[in-house]
């Protein structure tokens, strides 16, 4: 391979790899958390573009990329519900070009090539997608999408949901007699919505008792509908409408989408459907509808949320024939509606510090009317993002609302005054609690350092520690956690082991008595007694994930030992060096760890730790063989042994495994083609073996 295409397959994959990663952030946003932080066509964009590059690089595509997937994984509080049959997603245009190019794509499909195709059009609603399965005419199971695959169950909750407003109809628990014999199997599918004026009076509501406001109606919708109570479901108003169907078996002899929608509609089974808008094979009448949708939805006569039309053939022999591409259908495609924009001036910039250190800067604007809305905040996303767009305080600027998520700066009016204006300059420091705020080399995102202190994200920090993985305290679940840091019986991780000192306190608490206090105090007490590698894990350094914190562990031995060398990482030298030169570990997680100890408060209250708890040294492995303690690198290809089980091998006998050669080294172990380590062994005087010496020493 030529050296300029090995380094554009290299430079695809760092892009695809990072495409990969922020899509599956933004997927878990939506999906599981109903809190989008991007806008529909700013994530349809990103999508476009790994689909764009594993067409180039086939090889890229991966059977878990996005592109094959639908959504996120279910969430672990919920049963898990395998569908039957898929439920994908649809491929998006935005505009009537490429509405225009997909149907010239369906038509080609066909040999001869069709002259026309007709069209079933719907309004895209914008709720949480979910699938119900009847048999023998009796509701069985209901369940959301999820990632397509798997989704969660909410058979209860959907019990709860009721038709739109001209039909007043909880869904179905069953199929009418009037339709003869129900089917064995009929799965309906359809979008749990709210109306604007139940999703008004909800948020009205929950201002009067002081709770968190929901964004938009969507993400009402969805987290209403997610409840591990039924009731609250019921209490929220939600509607459905079904636009589709799973497993249908046996499958009735209809030919086209019409006539299942008469069969499920409200004079057959009794489903309240999405409002059908238009069948025609003719698109100028298409685009006619679509701008008459797109107008009614701006002078808000809809009254629920949708973000677009759909478009279905409605030849089921067709769909058939077409089948899927990816994650989506051939035969259908939604055609979204443009973001609402405004003009109006940025009178600040502040930053907000998210539960995970993120620091985001967000636009304080003069309010504007955006699409129905007073809009006063937007996100800017990150400094790059101010730095590209040139966005200085002043300035007025172009605002947008797409999907009802956050609104975002799209551009600046450039005026005369624009270039007079100051630079916005980042924070180096946390406007909540002080600590250093970085960037790591190759990310958008600037982080706070201060995680055990900073207000801002120690409930996260707090749950993570008393987590299994961590410190194990049974009985501080997350509900509990939050409650005492809300109360103010803990502030800090260290707090956690002064509980003890409140129990007549949390004796009292609601939901509390003497037994279960009791028993929280014996388990803080046990956790008294942790292994180091445990204690690393819990302080939540950012990329020290459980592997990290055990090779840790295993290379300094003792807690004092750790702790004395990592209270030198902020001064560089042999110390950060010999923490790079750990393998497994790298300058990435090093420099994550040197940042964490750069912060006196951090450094802090690992020292009070070590006197309050009982930290175990790390596991004795093989202390008696004769590589225990020493350090080892491996270099060349080996012929006996692969690399992971050289280094499994050394590591279980004792010995430190490093990814390069320093003075501290004492053996490198060289197989074929070594190349500069070991030259620098040589230089360094270091004891080199080869793969059967290796062998025969450890044998």
């Amino acid at each position: 391979m030529k050296p300029e295409m090995k380094s554009q397959k290299s430079q695809a994959h760092k892009e695809w790899q990072k495409l990969v990663d922020e899509i599956r952030h933004h997927d878990k946003l939506y999906y599981q958390k109903d809190a989008p932080e991007i806008t529909d066509a700013e994530y349809d964009v990103l999508r476009r573009r790994l689909e764009a590059l594993e067409a180039e690089f086939p090889e890229l595509q991966t059977p878990d990329s996005p592109t094959q997937k639908v959504g996120a994984a279910p969430l672990e509080t919920f049963a898990k519900v395998r569908h039957k049959v898929p439920m994908l997603s649809l491929n998006n245009a935005m505009n009537e070009e490429e509405v225009r190019d997909w149907d010239e794509r369906v038509r080609a499909f066909f040999k001869p090539a069709l002259e026309k195709i007709e069209y079933v059009c719907e309004f895209k609603i914008d709720g949480l997608s979910f699938s119900a399965r009847y048999e023998n005419g009796k509701l069985k199971q209901a369940s959301t999408r999820g990632d397509g695959e798997v989704g969660e169950d909410i058979t209860e909750n959907i019990k709860r949901v009721w038709g739109d407003p001209f039909h007043k109809e909880v869904f179905p628990l069953s199929l009418p007699p009037s339709i003869g014999k129900p089917p064995k199997v009929l799965e309906v599918r359809g979008e749990v919505y709210m109306s604007h004026d139940d999703f008004k009076a909800l948020n009205e509501s929950r201002e009067k008792n002081v709770e968190p406001l929901f964004a938009n109606p969507r993400n009402a919708a969805a987290g209403s509908l997610r409840q591990l109570d039924p009731e609250i479901t019921a209490l929220r108003k939600l509607r459905y409408y079904i636009y589709g169907y799973g497993e249908w078996d046996p499958f009735p002899n209809f030919k086209k989408l019409t006539e299942i929608r008469d069969y499920l509609g409200i004079e057959g089974c009794g489903f309240t459907l999405a409002p059908l808008l238009i069948v025609t094979d003719d698109l100028d009448k298409i685009s006619t509808n679509y701008h008459r949708a797109l107008d009614l939805r701006e002078r808000d006569e809809i009254g629920f949320d949708i973000d677009g039309m759909v478009y279905k053939a409605n030849s089921l022999e067709y769909q058939n024939r077409l089948g899927f591409v990816g994650r989506a259908p051939r035969w259908a495609i939604a055609h979204k509606f443009p973001a609402e924009q405004a003009k109006t001036v940025l009178e600040g910039i502040d930053i907000q510090v998210g539960r995970t250190g993120t620091l985001t800067p967000v636009a304080r604007l003069k309010p504007v009317n955006v699409g129905g809305v007073m809009v006063s905040n937007a996100t800017l996303h990150n400094e790059d993002e101010i730095e590209r767009k040139d966005v200085r305080v002043g300035d007025t600027v172009v605002i947008q609302r797409a999907g009802d998520v956050i609104p975002q700066i799209v551009s600046v009016v450039e005026d005369d005054a624009h270039k007079r204006r100051k630079k916005w300059e980042p924070l180096e420091t946390c406007p909540i609690c002080k600590s250093l705020a970085v960037r790591e080399e190759g990310e958008v995102a600037r982080r706070c350092t201060g995680g055990l202190l900073c207000d801002a994200q120690i409930v996260e920090r707090l749950r993570h520690f008393v987590s299994r993985g961590a410190m194990d305290i049974e009985g501080l679940g997350e509900k509990q956690i939050e409650a005492f840091w809300r109360d103010g019986l803990i502030k800090t991780a260290v707090d956690i082991f002064h509980l003890p000192e409140k129990t007549d306190i949390i004796e009292s608490r609601e939901g509390w008595g003497k037994k279960s206090a009791d028993n929280l105090m014996a388990a803080i007490e046990a956790a008294k007694d942790m292994q180091l590698e445990k204690f690393i894990f819990a302080l939540g350094i950012r990329h020290v994930g459980e592997i990290t914190a055990k090779l840790l562990a295993r290379y300094y031995g003792s807690c004092s030992a750790w702790i004395a060398a990592m209270r030198q990482l902020p001064d560089g030298g042999e110390a950060l060096d010999e923490l790079d030169r750990i393998d497994g570990i790298g300058p990435k997680v090093a420099t994550a760890i040197a940042d964490f100890f750069r912060e006196p408060h951090n450094v802090d209250i690992v020292v009070q730790f070590a006197k309050l708890l009982r930290i175990k040294d790390a596991e004795a492995v093989a202390a008696n063989s004769p590589v225990s303690g020493k350090t080892v690198v491996f270099t060349g290809t080996l012929v006996k042994l692969t690399r992971s089980e050289a280094k499994a091998r050394a590591e279980a006998l004792g010995a430190h495994v490093a990814s390069s050669v320093s003075a501290k080294t004492d053996y490198v172990i060289a197989g074929d083609d070594a190349g500069s380590k070991l030259k620098k062994a040589k230089e360094l005087n270091v004891r080199i073996l080869s793969e059967e010496e290796w062998l025969e020493l450890i044998k």
